[in-house]
């Protein structure tokens, strides 16, 4: 069974601009666990690239939301384009934009993008998991954990280790999708994951001693959201 990683934007490329040595460590990370035999398909985000295009767009012309989920979709294809070549020589040899698209591949890690309008990249994320038999979805973002309410907007917002899918969807993301939400997990993505019974692990992908827990089935910082 695959790992599958929602890789967001923030992870790849945040908005002070690559981090090399960041790169060079989780690339060696995920190269660990391909070594114990461990498999991956890796999801990139878009991130504030997706942003950025989108803003200006909207400054310049008026734009429909599907216009803006194809410019947000665009972003995710460069960033996985990027991660095909940190990755060179373990990758399957295209990028998948269809994530119910079966793959036969002797590589250990496949690389998906964007593909369709109506959601973000989780949701490939969580298609993903359905193609490959996977019953966890691992999303890496700039946030340690889901909180109650907008850590950057209220000091007494709580952490949150542990919820169900339906009082996420509920309390916290609702059911919209808005073109280049910064939400924890994507509202359709999670009303997905809900009907499969999925599991997501929501972990700070630049805190890589939490990741490698993750990975490796042991205790982590982070959010766990399931049914």
């Amino acid at each position: 069974m695959k790992k599958v990683l929602s890789v967001g934007g923030s992870i790849i490329i945040p908005k002070t601009g690559f981090d090399t040595e960041f790169l060079k460590e989780f690339r060696q990370l995920i190269l660990d666990q391909v070594e114990n035999g461990m498999e991956f398909v890796l999801v990139a985000g878009g991130g504030a690239t997706c942003r950025y295009y989108q803003e200006a767009l909207k400054d310049v012309v008026d734009m429909s939301d599907e216009a803006l989920d194809w410019m947000g979709i665009a972003s995710t294809k460069i960033n996985a384009e990027f991660l095909k070549h940190v990755f060179q020589g373990y990758t399957y040899d295209r990028i998948i934009s269809n994530p119910t698209e079966e793959i036969e591949t002797d590589k250990p890690i496949i690389i998906g993008c964007g593909w369709q309008p109506g959601h973000s990249s989780d949701a490939d994320a969580v298609l993903m998991a359905k193609t490959h038999g996977a019953d966890t979805v691992m999303n890496l973002s700039n946030i340690t954990h889901v909180y109650d309410k907008d850590p950057n907007q209220f000091p007494d917002a709580e952490k949150i280790k542990d919820m169900n899918w339906e009082t996420f969807i509920a309390d916290i993301v609702g059911t919209t999708w808005t073109p280049g939400a910064n939400a924890p997990f994507d509202p359709i993505a999670s009303n997905m994951a809900k009907e499969m019974g999925l599991t997501v692990q929501i972990v700070q992908g630049t805190n890589l001693v939490e990741v490698k827990k993750a990975l490796e089935g042991d205790e982590f910082e982070g959010t766990i959201l399931h049914v």
